[in-house]
This record gives C-alpha cells, structure tokens and sequence, in this order.
C-alpha cells in the first residue's frame, strides 16, 4: 500500500512550518503544497526536497490527498473544506475567526456520513489550548470554568486576524448560554511562561468558547483573552496602520481549568511558550498524522479537545520541541510556569 498523501493549502507562516513538519513524519508519502503565490510556493518546495510537489493556480477541483491542512486567510476555509470532504479527503484547519470555526462545525453530519475527519482550530490557539484544557480537565472529577488567554501573532494574516478580533465581540459561554461582550473590554493580567511573562489581555471574537464547552457538558464559564497593547485596542476598529511583519516574535497560550476533586475545588493552569506560526505548525502536522493513523476519537467534525487523547498528542508534540508547562507559582509570581513531570 502506498505511503498516504497530504495536502498543505496556503503555505504562509503556518502553513510553510506544517509542511516541513510533515515531510519529517515517518511513514508520510508526499506533501502536496498549494497557494496562489507561485514564487511562493516554488520557494517553500525546494526547502523541502524531493517530498514536496507543487499544484499552481487555477485549480480546477481539489487536490487529491488523504488529508488537507487548511492554512489559509480567514473567510476561505469552510468553502474548502466542503470541496475536500467531496473529494474524498480529511481536513485539518488551522481556523482562528468565529465565522470559520462555526461553518467548519456544521459539517459534522456531513463528514460523520462519509467517514472522514475535520480538525477544527489546529493551531497554536485555538489547537493546542484545546489539547492543554483536556489535559488540564483530567485532574477534575468535574470543570466549572475554562478560561484562555493567547498573546503574539504568527504571519501577516495572523496579525490582520489579531486586528479584527479586538475590533469584534467575543463570544463566552456562561451559565447555560452564550453572552457576547465588545472586544478590548475586560482587561486582565495574564501570565505565560517565561520569557514572555505577563501580559494584559482583553476580550476578542475568538472561538475557544465555541470549540470548548461542548466539551464539557456542566461547565459553567468558558471564556478567551488576547493579548493587545493600548495602541492595538486604540486602533483595533481602524485600518491597520502598518503592515504587518512576515512573522511575529515569541508567543505563548495559557489555559486555566476550574473544577472539583470530590468535593474540594481546585485551579489547574497550563501554558505553552513558542513562535506561534511554529506552534501551529507543528499543531497541525501532529493533528494530520493522528487523522491519517485512525488515532481520532470519532468521524466527523470538532475540536482537538474532542478528538485526540491529550497525553500522546502533547508527547509527540514535545518531541518536535513544542513543550508544555504547569503553573505552580501564584497570580503575582511569572515565574511559576515549569516543565509538567512526564
């Protein structure tokens, strides 16, 4: 049988880290690299060798791979995914806006009837806090409150997104139901793992919420912050002023899980430091090889919280140098973040 196919569409910040994450994965056939930016693409292929092909625009019909890793501008995922899922292929997407994460979700019935897998927000955050709050909800005998924090941005859409998601209304789950409150409102200190520390972070239209509390079923809050600086939440509902870097410098996630243990209630937090582009990048990669290996939980559509097991994913992610933390310190020590034992 022949080593399987995987599709990387959109090779930007992430998705040129996904690629050269998955051609490094055992037992992995070719990468297919598709965007609209030819010089770019080329570029990103010869970096990878031999295992690397390119498809070049126009694109008359999806390409022809086992799973896709969708790595494109936000607004452009769910219309691919559905193209794939026809095709025959699993999806992988790196989604990050709430519009992408909400028409992703609603092709679960779709892709429960063909039996295949759409990985939903695979990326540094939304991705690897959902592996974290899973990971994090084991210790519970049952979770209260979710609350997650994410600062730093990868490539320039990335940034663009960080830009529009403080200009927008995050969506939080409380009490039985959403609640929708202005982006760049309710400032709280965060702390991520050294060096990136503590940061003020705000509401934001992210979609952690939207991928989390079905999860968990009784959770109370569930809740996502981003990092932003006065200029970035003074600006927010502007044009952006500058154009944004090729990528963005280091980058952390924080996820804190509230919850009981027989009947005492505890606080677990964990976190992840890293470039995020090389975050997400690895994120997906690890999420591809668990789809191509039937190591998911079920067929269809949802989160990494729903569908891989926390401990394997987070291992084979520390193998590929992104490494988890605990926090043990207190809310006024940023140095209470160290490395979790096995």
């Amino acid at each position: 049988m022949a080593d399987p196919t995987v599709g990387v569409i959109g090779v930007g910040a992430v998705g040129a880290r996904a690629a050269r994450q998955l051609v490094s994965t055992d037992d992995l056939g070719t990468v297919v690299l598709r965007d609209v930016d030819v010089e770019r693409v080329e570029a990103v292929a010869r970096s990878l060798g031999s295992s690397a092909r390119v498809e070049t625009p126009p694109f008359a019909e999806p390409p022809r791979v086992d799973v896709a890793v969708l790595a494109t501008p936000a607004g452009t995922h769910a219309d691919l995914a559905r193209d794939l899922l026809g095709a025959g292929s699993s999806v992988v997407s790196v989604a990050d806006s709430v519009e992408d994460v909400r028409a992703l979700l609603d092709l679960d019935a779709e892709a429960r009837e063909r039996g295949l897998s759409v990985v939903v927000g695979a990326g540094f955050s939304p991705g690897l806090t959902c592996v974290l709050a899973r990971h994090a909800a084991a210790a519970f005998t049952a979770v209260d409150e979710i609350h997650v924090a994410v600062t730093g941005t990868g490539g320039p859409e990335c940034a663009r997104q960080h830009h529009r998601a403080l200009a927008g209304w995050s969506v939080d789950w409380r009490d039985g139901g959403w609640v929708t409150r202005r982006g760049g409102s309710g400032r709280e200190l965060c702390f991520f793992p050294d060096p990136v520390g503590g940061q003020d972070c705000y509401r934001a239209a992210r979609p952690e919420a939207l991928l989390l509390a079905p999860v968990f079923p009784g959770v109370a809050r569930v809740t996502a912050r981003m990092a932003a600086t006065r200029r970035d939440r003074l600006t927010a509902r502007l044009p952006m002023l500058r154009k944004p870097h090729p990528e963005g410098g280091p980058g952390g996630v924080r996820v804190e899980v509230r919850g009981r243990q027989g009947t005492a209630r505890h606080v677990r937090v964990l976190g992840a430091m890293d470039r995020p582009a090389v975050g997400a990048g690895a994120v997906a990669a690890v999420a591809a090889a668990h789809v191509l290996a039937g190591s998911v939980q079920r067929p269809g559509a949802g989160s990494l919280a729903e569908l891989v097991e926390p401990v394997p994913f987070l291992t084979e992610l520390a193998r590929r140098g992104v490494k988890a933390a605990v926090f043990e310190g207190h809310d006024t020590d940023p140095s209470g973040f160290v490395r979790p034992a096995g």
